[in-house]
């Protein structure tokens, strides 16, 4: 690109127009301009993106492909815009504008509906949007600027790349749920070693790394197979059903029903670490709601 001034957001905002419109004429007409001067910046976008960006055709235009992917980025750019215009708005009016939170299903359960009560206790004019999702997509969407904070774990991906900034937020420990007759329901703690020859309900497939393959090794043995459940409510039924025992983290504790019992186990288990990620640049309001979460 040769001329990087012929980029500026009035010249976008004509772009995208045409763009959407497939025609000079009809932008011209929103826009309020002459379709000549429409076709003379152009002409000057084009000239500063090094070749054309749309192919002239009988009856209106289409994008090239590199004018595609120009146009990838001024939506992009016009949006982080408008997002901008709309929080400085928010801080005028006082405390609103729109808040885009994430996080894994199990963080659903208790740690974040707790913090964003409070968040919206103490900023009611903010509009929130949520996403659930596992924590690899969640980042994947908070790098694309689809989300402002996402609550995610280390566990099976590991932390995020570049381009994120992680605020460490709890340890999620391992529990197990056994049926409420089971002969170690009365027990403070549980040794996993005394579960050795318990079938063990589980969600991932068969052969997937997960916390309880990794903790039982540590204690000493493969887990026996049982059912392959992948909801939790089916995995406590199944529990509850006597049909085997299973492994709960501590976030999804509040969710299990109450004919089963629950049982910290006994010495070093593997846990999850829960964080919070916020892109580079936050807004104040994701901020605020990590240090709620934090809480």
């Amino acid at each position: 690109m040769h001329d990087t001034n012929a980029f500026d957001t009035g010249t976008l905002r004509l772009f995208d127009e045409v763009a959407r419109s497939g025609s000079f004429t009809a932008a011209a007409e929103l826009l309020g301009y002459t379709q000549s001067a429409v076709s003379r910046r152009v002409a000057a976008l084009e000239r500063a993106a090094g070749g054309p960006l749309f192919e002239r055709l009988a009856r209106g235009v289409r994008l090239t492909p590199a004018g595609a992917a120009l146009h990838r980025h001024a939506v992009a750019v016009l949006d982080r815009l408008e997002r901008a215009g709309e929080e400085l708005a928010a801080i005028h009016r006082g405390h609103g504008g729109i808040l885009r939170v994430g996080s894994f299903a199990t963080a659903n359960i208790d740690l974040v509906p707790g913090a964003l009560k409070r968040f919206l206790e103490r900023r009611p004019g903010v509009e929130l949007r949520l996403t659930e999702g596992l924590s690899a997509r969640l980042m994947e969407l908070l790098h694309a600027g689809a989300l402002d904070v996402a609550v995610i774990s280390d566990y099976p991906a590991g932390l995020p790349g570049e381009g994120a900034c992680t605020v460490p937020l709890r340890q999620d420990r391992l529990l197990v749920a056994l049926p409420a007759g089971h002969r170690l329901a009365g027990e403070a703690d549980v040794d996993l070693r005394d579960l050795a020859g318990e079938p063990w309900i589980e969600a991932a497939p068969r052969g997937q790394p997960t916390l309880l393959v990794t903790a039982c090794a540590a204690a000493g043995f493969t887990p026996r197979g049982g059912a392959r459940v992948a909801e939790w409510s089916g995995k406590f039924g199944f529990v509850a059903a006597g049909l085997g025992v299973t492994l709960v983290p501590e976030l999804a504790a509040r969710a299990v029903p109450a004919d089963l019992v629950l049982r910290p186990l006994r010495g070093t288990t593997p846990a999850r670490q829960v964080y919070a990620a916020l892109p580079e640049a936050p807004l104040p309001a994701a901020l605020e709601l990590v240090e709620m979460l934090g809480e």
